[in-house]
């Protein structure tokens, strides 16, 4: 799957389920391994579940692979690697803890979230993908 096609699915599944503080990082310069990481937060363990099901059931649905999906037993930081993206799905505590985008975050990349509006000032930097 493309990976525009790929990154628009994720985020469009984690919408679904009301995923909280949806960022998207450019990982090329970082890892050989995957292109892109999603971070995500979930209120509760219900819902971090909730998400990384409806993530793999999109990503699955629409021609993807999933390769794995981790941390399904407790539900405070769900990991699903889809190949060339991998998304994490924690509770506020844990991301807040654990600051993920300080590792992954020296590229963010522009999204079009809730419907199509832009997030220039959440997303300010380069390279913009534009979106479908």
């Amino acid at each position: 799957m493309d990976l525009r096609k790929l990154q628009r699915t994720i985020v469009d599944a984690l919408e679904d389920v009301k995923a909280q503080d949806i960022r998207v990082y450019d990982t090329t310069k970082l890892s050989d391994l995957f292109d892109r990481v999603i971070i995500a937060t979930g209120s509760s363990n219900r819902q971090t579940k909730s998400l990384a099901m409806s993530v793999k059931e999109s990503v699955k649905e629409k021609g993807g692979d999933v390769i794995s999906v981790e941390g399904m037993e407790t539900g405070e930081w769900v990991l699903v690697d889809c190949g060339d993206i991998v998304v994490h799905i924690l509770q506020p505590m844990l991301r807040s803890y654990y600051q993920l985008e300080g590792i992954w975050g020296s590229k963010p990349v522009r999204v079009a979230l809730n419907g199509g509006a832009k997030t220039s000032k959440r997303f300010a930097s380069e390279p913009e993908d534009d979106e479908e």
